[in-house]
């Protein structure tokens, strides 16, 4: 019960502290369930895409009300990003817990860069007769005076094999890859920042469905696990949404930034050294 307890409670450090940087809950709950508490990996990737389905719904919610979420963008994406998360859940099956700590502890160091890095904010002009005018890859979304703002997405097709990428490590890893997703939108598909942002979280809870289900047919979803996790990471969420506004989100990305890039490390060096199970 102790065990239990002390779970949620990381679960809501983790949910807190990802909803405030926007890396995520999942990038600390899989070092916390393996290193923390010695989980299998794969049972640990099961519990963290279980949680990232529900803090992806609840966030879609309001973002959608708030006009800011393009849905026909990002059903467009969620088709690659399933199709990858599908693959990327049939090929962990297939690896051991040490290779897949390795992955996750390189693409981990990379979200931290990215996280860090200034975030571009395109607003580009809808161009007749091209691939994104036919597909109707383009919307509105509220300035902070209330005007409407008008955008286009561009390379449609790259970003949709960056997102099958972001997909396969989704489903590999357990975490959102919102990161990723994010800069398929930002650099790739020159969306507004905060259109790709919510866009992404609106995808991260389907890709996560798709996986999911073959981690749940495999029976690494276990619900006494996966039950304070999930509860945990969404009240941790909700409080961090509340907290959003009044803190000093700067300085702590790179606090936080640091904390994820020593845990990344550790959790490489034991991967290399330590036979995870």
């Amino acid at each position: 019960m102790l065990e239990i307890f002390i779970l949620f409670l990381g679960a809501v450090s983790a949910g807190l502290l990802g909803s405030l940087t926007g890396l995520g809950g999942g990038v600390i709950i899989i070092p916390l369930l393996t290193l923390g508490f010695d989980v299998p990996v794969h049972y640990a990737i099961g519990a963290s895409l279980i949680s990232v389905i529900g803090t992806s719904s609840g966030a879609a919610v309001a973002f959608v009300k708030e006009g800011f979420t393009n849905m026909r963008i990002g059903i467009f994406l969620e088709i690659a990003t399933t199709m990858g998360a599908i693959g990327g859940a049939f090929i962990s099956g297939h690896l051991n817990g040490n290779t897949i700590a390795i992955i996750f502890a390189s693409l981990l160091i990379f979200t931290v860069l990215i996280n860090l890095k200034g975030k571009p904010d395109h607003q580009e002009p809808i161009i007749k007769k091209s691939l994104e005018s036919k597909l109707k890859l383009y919307g509105t979304f509220p300035d902070k005076d209330g005007a409407m703002k008008t955008y286009s997405a561009r390379n449609s097709v790259v970003g949709f094999f960056m997102m099958c990428f972001a997909g396969v490590m989704s489903g590999l890893l357990g975490i959102g890859s919102g990161a990723l997703k994010v800069l398929a939108m930002d650099n790739l598909m020159k969306l507004p920042f905060k259109v790709s942002t919510t866009t992404s979280n609106f995808m991260i809870g389907v890709t996560a469905v798709a996986s999911t289900l073959i981690y749940f047919q495999r029976g690494e979803i276990i619900p006494v696990l996966a039950a304070p996790v999930l509860i945990g990471v969404i009240f941790g969420s909700y409080i961090g949404s509340k907290t959003l506004m009044t803190s000093k989100t700067k300085k702590l990305k790179v606090t936080f930034s640091i904390v994820v890039t020593i845990i990344s490390i550790y959790m490489m060096y034991n991967g290399i050294h330590k036979n995870f199970k």
